[in-house]
């Protein structure tokens, strides 16, 4: 369990030195999704592991008054740059440094499994206003599709805490006693990456992030070879399916 956390940790730092192709190449999430997490109505919304803002952004064009919140500098001086309509600040899941009832909604976009739960899921309760909620969502690929199952399972592998993320999120959430019970909805969409982008998009995950540039190339390689097989002029057509959770606070 301690060697599990570690690992985590390390994880999860790793994000810092791939700042720049998480923006580039990470794909957003789709309007009705974020409008279903946050809802229509402008309200103040503290997004969680905000990284470089994927959510975030699309939450200001919603016109919701965010506070992003990340550890890591390097995510944070990205998303200043691309959202600069929300209030970035330094912190974690953890130690939120905002006040008691701030928030009517906390959103957390591929984030949660980072987190410790025990800890993280108190203090979302504690800067919720009462009825706010938590929202956490993530784009997980569509391994329907032959290329992406391939991707999946000989370049990127399955290991990056999703299974304890996205699967084990309503018992996380139920066990913790802050909130009611936990709504699921999944949204599809798609998103179109040239050679650089599907190279970008796999560097930016923490099991490549981790990795000496010499145990990196071949995975990489491995990468440009995989598109070159299936890409069409050009083009490789990415299908996600963007899992969404939320509850009311207790």
């Amino acid at each position: 369990m301690e060697a599990e956390r570690d690992e985590r940790l390390v994880r999860a730092a790793s994000f810092g030195a791939v700042a720049d192709a998480y923006e580039r190449a990470r794909p957003g999430y789709p309007e009705d999704a974020v409008r279903w997490l946050a809802g229509d109505e402008p309200c103040d919304v503290v997004d969680l592991g905000a990284g470089t803002g994927k959510l975030t952004r699309s939450l200001v064009a919603l016109g919701h008054r965010v506070t992003a919140v990340e550890p890591l500098e390097e995510m944070l001086d990205r998303l200043r740059v691309a959202v600069p309509g929300a209030i970035a600040v330094r912190g974690s899941a953890e130690e939120i440094p905002l006040t008691d009832g701030s928030a009517d909604v906390v959103t957390c976009a591929q984030a949660f499994h980072w987190f410790d739960p025990a800890v993280a899921l108190p203090e979302m309760a504690r800067v919720l206003r009462r009825d706010g909620r938590i929202a956490l969502v993530w784009n997980t690929r569509d391994d329907a599709q032959a290329w992406v199952a391939e991707l999946t399972d000989t370049v990127i592998g399955r290991s990056e805490f999703r299974t304890g993320g996205v699967n084990a999120t309503t018992d996380r959430v139920d066990e913790s006693g802050h909130f009611g019970p936990v709504e699921r909805a999944s949204f599809s969409h798609v998103q179109l990456l040239g050679r650089k982008d599907l190279v970008e998009l796999v560097r930016s995950r923490s099991q490549c992030a981790v990795l000496s540039e010499a145990e990196r190339a071949p995975v990489l390689e491995g990468v440009e070879s995989l598109f070159d097989t299936h890409a069409r002029d050009g083009v490789l057509a990415m299908p996600y399916v963007t899992e969404c959770f939320r509850a009311v606070r207790r």
